[in-house]
């Protein structure tokens, strides 16, 4: 079986998110709960369908950007429509400015995809949602004057030009692509909506979420679940008043987050395990956020982890020979590396993290344009890319790092924010769900690890 370099190089795109109810992404995921320090995904998915299937339920899911949480989430998905509920994925930050997020916002991003999925369903029109989305809509479409606002002659929101009914998700579209690229009309909308979002949160609840339930329930289904990606990538930055956004958002309004009456996932800025401010969100939050860490390639003293190679090898086989068993695949290697040895070492350098590893052999593709694989290729892309990332570590940062490599921890906010949110510092569970920190492998071979602590 000759290989497809150009169809091999496709299914290594880094940005990818395999959506396991196709059959194709199907044949490239592979399942790392077993090397992950536990299995995340059917925690979530048993929490909703075990332990509470008819009371509302919320769920905070984080880890690193790139580990692979959209294709667990995904899968989730699949996995609960399989269970009979039906499931409104998406993501946070088609609707929202990820660097200036307000409750307001976050609710009818929430209204509109569920408003949206369900479009079919025959629900009475939303009075109380019309009413405030008409009242934004006015304040969107004021003409400042001086200390006044004056309003000019514009149309409903929510309906469309040939005179249709009301529709919620096209109201909320509308607002939406109005605020989402104009940061003053985003203060318009937040100043408007900001004394009315327990009012907002009450009509979302009465007349969308509770009659979908019950609408789903007489079809058959057994509850609604909404997922909602992206959320992690909320910015650190702080608000007006000095308050970090994401603090903000998670803990301050996080009444807004947890009163929704359906199922709900989030996911979480990983930023938020590290913050002084965790013990509040976890009391805030019927349940501890669920980590998902990183595929372990080695174990805290340095041996390799044979079960984490294992899967990672196949997850880049499965790239090239989708078709194959996994031991088919195995008798094949050279026809795709020049050595079994370049595989593993393309799998340790990437320390476990999904999305890097398919980055470095998605160039190393296109850097060879032919097979096999050359090592020789890969040091060069190692190379290039340590230095890219050694070119913005500080000295102090460098200490930092040299502690990480000792000690297997990390502490507080500052050693967060300066190596884990960098990605210079992974996260790994072992098999005792204990959280164990080392530095990305790509700078284990920088001098600068080996300098003496001052």
């Amino acid at each position: 079986m000759m290989i497809n370099l150009r169809k091999f190089f496709q299914a290594t795109n880094p940005s990818k998110t395999l959506v396991i109810e196709n059959a194709e992404d199907e044949k490239y995921y592979i399942d790392f709960s077993s090397v992950r320090g536990g299995k995340i995904i059917q925690e979530l998915r048993d929490n909703i369908t075990f332990f509470s299937p008819e009371e509302p339920t919320c769920v905070l899911f984080t880890g690193h950007i790139g580990c692979g949480k959209s294709t667990e989430l995904l899968r989730l998905k699949t996995e609960l429509e399989g269970e009979g509920f039906y499931v409104v994925y998406f993501e946070s930050s088609e609707d929202m400015e990820m660097a200036d997020v307000d409750i307001g916002d976050f609710l009818l991003s929430v209204a509109r995809r569920v408003s949206q999925s369900l479009d079919d369903m025959s629900l009475d029109e939303p009075s109380l949602l019309k009413e405030l989305l008409q009242g934004a809509w006015r304040v969107l479409n004021a003409e400042i004057v001086g200390m006044k606002a004056k309003l000019p002659g514009v149309g409903d929101v929510g309906v469309s030009s040939d005179g249709d009914k009301f529709s919620l998700a096209f109201g909320i579209g509308e607002i939406t692509a109005k605020t989402k690229d104009d940061a003053t009309l985003r203060g318009r909308l937040n100043q408007y909506l900001g004394p009315q979002k327990t009012k907002l949160l009450e009509a979302i609840n009465s007349e969308l979420l509770e009659p979908a339930v019950e609408k789903l329930k007489q079809q058959g289904k057994k509850g609604l679940v909404v997922i909602v990606d992206n959320l992690d990538r909320v910015d650190s930055r702080a608000k007006s008043w000095g308050r970090p956004q994401q603090e903000y958002l998670f803990i301050d309004q996080s009444e807004y987050l947890t009163k929704l009456r359906c199922h709900v996932v989030y996911t979480m800025p990983l930023a938020l395990k590290f913050s002084n401010d965790y013990g509040n969100l976890t009391q805030r939050f019927p349940e501890d956020p669920k980590v998902l860490p990183m595929v372990s390639v080695k174990l805290p003293n340095g041996n390799i982890f044979e079960s984490g190679m294992v899967l990672l090898r196949q997850m880049v086989l499965a790239r090239a020979f989708p078709d194959l068993s996994p031991q088919e695949r195995l008798n094949k290697i050279t026809e795709v590396f020049d050595d079994l040895k370049s595989l593993d070492r393309l799998c340790q350098v990437s320390g476990g993290h999904v999305r890097d590893l398919l980055r470095l052999l998605n160039n190393w593709i296109q850097k060879e344009r032919k097979l096999p694989l050359s090592r020789d290729t890969l040091e060069a892309l190692i190379r290039y890319r340590r230095n890219e990332m050694t070119m913005q570590i500080s000295d102090d940062e460098w200490e930092l790092l040299r502690q990480v490599k000792k000690r297997k921890k990390v502490r507080g906010d500052l050693e967060y924010q300066t190596l884990v949110h960098s990605r210079l510092v992974f996260e790994y569970r072992d098999a005792g769900g204990e959280s164990w920190f080392d530095i990305n492998p790509i700078l284990a071979e920088a001098s600068e690890l080996e300098e003496s602590e001052s």
